[in-house]
């Protein structure tokens, strides 16, 4: 592998900051839209009096965001040629991602909705991947138009990081199934035109094989947003949804019959290296902001930056920050090279090693700049309290160091549930 970040994805970093200066600056503060970023970005962001949802003028500045980087050529980077994209791979995805959350807060990448001027774009992959033709030709222009999309509902409340107990069921009868159940943290619910049911259609609690993916319309009948769950990091989007007795056709059957975890495994893995990529651009943005206070801050008549208290931790996530830049350009390397699926464990090494640094560099951040630090008037909590959330969403961090041992151990792959690559 050459370490050397390849001639193209230089000069693409160069024109997107140059959208970025051009483009997306001048949007973030016409009309006091700096509101979102300043101190006063938690409350700006989010409707109080609507359950703690997003508010309206937050949501529709990220969307104004996105029209720009679509109609400039940058938002579909990641999709193929055949979408209006570029065919970007995980590796220059993950360069993409660390460099711009390497910026800091700003409309050109908010990660506490996912948010960014290069999109992830992965309901338009899952479809691309897993959709029937039929699919595919009604949902791909709907989603690129940013008219329609899907939520994803795989988490319980009884079961969390365990998918293969789950209690949804889907039973069918002639070309109608009926799903029961309730799943919980539906990220982006509130705007979803549907949500991707994970059920269990066959087999046994514990097993891999046996649950279908369902693209269930959100205005079905006996479908219900029973909560939005308020969260470390306002606003929220997360809901709690209950399935009682919901109808769909076969039609909406997502993927293969029985073979659901294949969808959210592919998922997982490729958002989880892109994510562990700006968790590691965010953290690097704390420690260079770090040493600049450090240099002119100067306390009882000498620099911050003279006293070893202060540079010694911030050595030691500089060093941090070098070596998981390789591990997760060279994970990202080997996933254009050999599919999502084989670098399961280095996936899992990357994803819970990036949130924990980034909650370290922040915490450390703060810590340098004092008073001022804790404060909202610096960006640092609010990456901590985003970047905090990531180190149980992503699969929480146990699970992540089990999956590992499971592979060093040799016994993860005679424990995979039965019907999952």
């Amino acid at each position: 592998m050459d370490f050397e970040i390849p001639d193209y994805l230089q000069t693409y970093l160069v024109e997107l900051d140059r959208f970025i200066e051009h483009e997306i600056r001048p949007l973030e503060r016409r009309d006091d839209n700096i509101r979102f970023f300043d101190h006063r970005r938690e409350d700006a962001r989010t409707d109080w009096d609507q359950e703690g949802l997003p508010s309206d003028d937050w949501e529709a500045l990220l969307l104004e965001a996105k029209i720009l980087a679509d109609e400039a050529g940058h938002y579909r980077f990641q999709l193929p040629t055949d979408y209006g994209g570029q065919g970007g791979g995980n590796l220059a995805m993950a360069i993409i991602r660390e460099h711009l959350a390497h910026k800091g807060l700003g409309l050109h990448n908010d990660l506490q909705n996912e948010h960014s001027i290069v999109g992830n774009s992965v309901g338009v992959m899952l479809m691309h991947h897993y959709g029937s033709d039929e699919q595919k030709a009604e949902w791909i222009p709907e989603m690129l138009a940013f008219r329609r999309g899907f939520a994803f509902g795989i988490t319980e409340p009884e079961h969390g990081s365990d998918a293969t107990h789950m209690e949804t069921t889907a039973t069918r009868d002639g070309d109608t199934w009926t799903l029961n159940g309730v799943k919980t943290w539906n990220t982006g619910i509130h705007r979803a035109s549907h949500n991707m049911v994970m059920a269990r259609t066959s087999g046994d609690a514990g097993d891999g094989a046996g649950i279908t993916a369902f693209l269930v319309p959100m205005d079905a009948s006996g479908l219900d947003i029973e909560e939005y769950l308020w969260t470390f990091n306002m606003p929220t989007d997360h809901g709690t949804v209950s399935l009682s007795d919901v109808s769909v056709p076969h039609s909406a059957v997502f993927g293969e019959e029985g073979r659901g975890l294949q969808i959210v495994q592919h998922f997982f893995n490729e958002n989880r290296i892109r994510q562990a990529a700006s968790s590691l651009g965010a953290g690097q943005y704390c420690i260079d902001e770090s040493i600049s206070y450090a240099k002119t801050r100067k306390p009882f008549g000498q620099p911050l930056a003279l006293n070893q208290g202060i540079q010694f931790p911030l050595v030691e996530l500089q060093t941090q920050a070098e070596m998981l830049r390789a591990l997760i350009h060279k994970t990202a390397w080997l996933m254009d090279k050999d599919g999502p699926f084989s670098v399961s464990d280095k996936v899992s090494m990357c994803n819970y090693i990036a949130n924990r640094f980034c909650c370290d560099a922040a915490d450390r951040a703060m810590q340098v700049h004092g008073g001022l630090g804790y404060s909202r008037h610096k960006p640092f909590e609010h990456i901590y309290r985003h970047h905090r959330r990531y180190r149980i969403t992503e699969g929480a961090e146990e699970i992540q160091i089990r999956r590992v041992a499971g592979y060093m151990f040799g016994f993860m792959k005679q424990r995979l549930p039965k019907g999952v690559s």
